[in-house]
């Protein structure tokens, strides 16, 4: 509880706040045979609390291998590991060496007199040099979401710093300002304004204005005038519904459910209207507000951000000021982790158990680099 409002900067007179939100959740509960229901704050989801666990190797791994290759020899003396990654972490990259030999390999020592160091393996090169095909197949889809990333801010801009703090999520190359934002002209321009870099879009396209959300729809057949019963999953057909995945452990009540139903029917603006144009205590503003939470998340390759990563975008995005109210109220479609280093915040819709359901090239690239490890693609 602490650790999360921390993460999102909550001061102590939020606190009520949050507990009365836990409250409301708590008591949706059935109870049974007349006893007290089972209090439960947040329900925990095993699988999502995995997928954080399951990316620590592959980060390591892959930092290593991109230390190497930096490398003029395409090797790294050991003892220059802790020039690289630091004393600590330096003990945690060698068990890696160690442990997965069929990425890396040590020569040199005491038998040839020579340094020891680390390359890749010859597999490991083979899978490496895939990585510029995958970066290319990325490109096209990079420019696009760094479009839609621009388009849902209120003018259009966010500060260059702002997209440099997502763009591994993104997918963006380290080197992004020059290999892919000057490289497109007619679609980005950066300019410095009060001493700070921003990134501009040059022209505003209407056929990108269409949420993630809104291209799963158009793949279904959504009876919109038809009476459909609301199930117990909260999933209702419409235009203007989201898709939700209640945890297990959670039993909702009638009365909750028939609150769900009529937020779900109801209509609200999209999330690539300016927002000045908005009422923000408006109950339609408050399910936009969602929407635009939904669709970030959904431009990140995994589907997921830190808390601080979305609240870097609180005023260019007009973000709910009690975000993590929100994120809370929305346990359907966002879960809060903490495990990782920092707070996390997960689309559920993207993932079946610990699969990402939809994969882009640099993700089925990874895939390809942990399967050497004998990792299926996760």
């Amino acid at each position: 509880m602490q650790r999360l409002q921390k993460a999102f900067g909550m001061n102590k007179t939020s606190e009520s706040d949050v507990s009365s939100c836990y409250t409301r959740i708590q008591i949706m509960h059935k109870s049974t045979a007349g006893r007290k229901p089972k209090k439960k704050i947040y329900h925990r989801v095993q699988e999502l609390d995995r997928v954080m666990d399951l990316q620590k190797k592959p980060s390591l791994i892959l930092h290593l291998k991109s230390i190497i290759q930096s490398q003029k020899t395409a090797s790294l003396l050991l003892r220059d590991l802790e020039k690289e990654v630091g004393f600590v972490q330096k003990w945690t990259y060698m068990a890696v060496i160690e442990r997965y030999p069929t990425i890396f390999r040590i020569f040199g020592g005491q038998a040839d007199r020579s340094p020891p160091a680390v390359a890749l393996t010859e597999t490991a090169k083979k899978i490496a040099a895939l990585e510029a095909e995958a970066r290319a197949e990325m490109e096209p889809l990079l420019v696009r979401n760094l479009r839609k990333l621009l388009m849902l801010s209120v003018d259009c801009k966010l500060p260059l710093q702002t997209v440099d703090l997502i763009s591994n999520e993104l997918g963006l190359p380290h080197d992004f300002k020059n290999s892919l934002i000057l490289k497109h002209p007619q679609f980005f321009r950066l300019d410095e304004v009060n001493g700070r870099e921003f990134l501009h879009l040059e022209n505003w396209d209407s056929s990108l204005a269409v949420t993630a959300r809104e291209e799963r729809l158009s793949c279904q057949d959504i009876p919109v005038n038809k009476r459909v019963r609301i199930s117990k999953d909260g999933n209702f057909l419409g235009p203007f519904a989201f898709q939700l995945k209640f945890p297990a452990g959670f039993r909702p009540n009638v009365s909750y459910l028939e609150e769900v139903e009529r937020w779900q029917k109801m209509e609200f603006p999209s999330p690539y209207l300016n927002a000045r144009r908005l009422e923000a205590g408006d109950p339609k503003s408050r399910k936009r507000a969602v929407a635009v939470l939904h669709e970030l998340l959904s431009l990140t390759m995994e589907k997921r951000l830190t808390s601080a990563q979305m609240d870097a975008f609180h005023s260019e995005y007009r973000l709910p000021p009690r975000l993590l109210l929100c994120l809370i109220k929305h346990h359907g479609i966002f879960y809060i982790t903490n495990k990782g280093v920092k707070s996390s915040v997960i689309l559920k819709e993207a993932y079946d158990g610990t699969t990402l359901t939809h994969k882009t090239p640099m993700i089925e690239y990874t895939d390809k680099f942990m399967a050497l490890i004998g990792r299926s693609a996760v």
